[in-house]
């Protein structure tokens, strides 16, 4: 077992006994914990940053210089963002091109992001070697104010 998931599993009862309906913060950080998110094989590559662009709104921005939009595919499921590129069988083949250094990676990569439960992603593009992916928080109508009627 990992170290930081035993932690995790050490810490639910001693802080669950004084909140109430929060059992899905501890699924999320312990799905959070799976091989693929923080252990994956792709380590640093490609790199990326996260920005935040407002007050419910955030950037991803992926360095993948040498890929075009056929080469990368962008999912969202069970509230996992996971971009991930083609495997390229021709990369493997002999360079006809006249190539002499090839330094340029366009090697295979799958990324994943935990995603918190209202989180969206509104939307994605490639410019200049740059992969963008926009998210957005939706407020949902159980957490805005509401006016309670004194009676």
């Amino acid at each position: 077992m990992n170290k930081a998931l035993s932690i995790l599993d050490e810490l639910r009862p001693r802080i669950m006994n004084r909140f109430i309906g929060y059992d899905s913060i501890f699924d999320s950080l312990a799905k959070g914990f799976d091989e693929d998110v923080f252990f994956n094989t792709s380590g640093n590559f490609p790199s990326y940053d996260i920005q935040k662009t407002g007050t419910n709104t955030y950037d991803v921005f992926l360095a993948v210089a040498g890929f075009g939009k056929k080469d990368l595919s962008i999912s969202v499921q069970d509230g996992m963002l996971t971009i991930e590129s083609a495997k390229d069988e021709k990369a493997k083949e002999k360079d006809e091109n006249g190539t002499l250094y090839k330094g340029i990676a366009k090697r295979y990569f799958k990324k994943s992001f935990s995603l918190e439960e209202n989180c969206e992603v509104s939307g994605a593009s490639l410019r200049d070697g740059l992969l963008k992916i926009s998210i957005r928080r939706l407020q949902p109508e159980a957490q805005k104010a509401k006016i309670i009627e004194i009676k």
